[in-house]
């Protein structure tokens, strides 16, 4: 989710009244969704992954300690904060949903200034945990995915691809000439144009699951899930001319008087019996065919077909 996103809360009652009061005492904020039972409960928290859940703990079909095992054993939504709402007002009962794993509880008959506190104070805690988790991904200069993001996305696509039997397209993008660059125009104007390159990067990736990375030093990688051979060399090649399209002055460059790249890409076959290194290997091969027929180029690989474009 993205974290400049409007959060969003669940609200599980059987009591319709305490739904209506709760549901208009947040929407001003939030994203509210309402639940009437535990098995409504566990089908929209799996559904619409709220940040956080204020559960009732008496319900008739199924109670707010059996909804929170249930929601903690499940990986989509173990992770969801969850607050009890109940009548139970023994401190023993309030010990035990904290040791279940709830975030909080709050007694009825409930004081909606004392919910709105709460509610505030752990949706917090959920966005700073979200910020810090996407910074961990984050590389510094690029602001692209960086490496460690890289290979967990790689991982689950990789398995997705050869479950699904759709294409799996890679590519290593390099900068031309660039330590020439940084010694012509040193390295404050080498972080400039290389965040230029980055962010035409991530903008040619436009699906949700595309994926920019940066690789290290000036090179950069391309996740294209589900795309097929000849799209994956399109989307590579119309990337190479948009960053030469950025006129970014090279005068120490061989290739050509502005920056430009070279990639390199492959395109793996689900029915092949390849192994993950394998898609990084041959994508990287072409990235080297791409920089020894003279770079400002992209090469990619199909299975046994190479294609070149200049």
């Amino acid at each position: 989710m993205n974290i400049d996103q409007q959060q969003k809360v669940l609200v599980a009652d059987d009591d319709a009244i305490n739904r209506e009061v709760l549901g208009e005492l947040l929407k001003p904020d939030y994203t509210v969704v309402l639940a009437r039972n535990g098995a409504q409960t566990l089908e929209r928290a799996g559904r619409h992954l709220p940040d956080l859940i204020l559960l009732d703990v008496m319900m008739p079909d199924m109670d707010g300690y059996e909804v929170l095992r249930r929601l903690r054993g499940d990986p989509q939504t173990a992770h969801i904060a969850i607050i009890f709402i109940s009548g139970l007002d023994r401190p023993e009962d309030e010990a035990n949903g904290l040791k279940m794993g709830a975030s909080d509880y709050i007694v009825k008959p409930f004081n909606q200034t004392v919910v709105m506190a709460r509610v505030a104070l752990h949706l917090q805690v959920v966005r700073q945990r979200r910020m810090l988790e996407r910074l961990a991904n984050i590389d510094g200069l690029t602001e692209l995915a960086n490496r460690r993001r890289f290979d967990e996305v790689y991982e689950q696509e990789w398995q997705r691809a050869c479950q699904s039997g759709r294409p799996l397209s890679l590519a290593l993008l390099d900068i031309d000439a660039f330590k020439q660059f940084n010694d012509r125009y040193g390295h404050p104007a080498g972080d400039r144009a290389l965040r230029s390159v980055a962010r035409t990067t991530g903008a040619a990736m436009h699906r949700p699951g595309d994926l920019a990375a940066r690789y290290g030093g000036e090179e950069l990688l391309l996740l294209m899930p589900e795309t097929d051979a000849q799209s994956a060399h399109a989307i590579a090649e119309a990337l190479r001319a948009a960053i030469a399209g950025l006129a970014i002055p090279h005068e120490a460059s061989s290739v050509a008087p502005v920056l430009t790249v070279s990639i390199g890409g492959a395109t793996f076959d689900p029915a092949g019996n390849e192994q993950p290194f394998e898609l990084f290997e041959a994508a990287d091969a072409q990235l080297y065919r791409a920089k020894q027929a003279g770079r400002d180029q992209v090469w990619w690989r199909a299975l046994a077909l190479v294609a070149a474009s200049a």
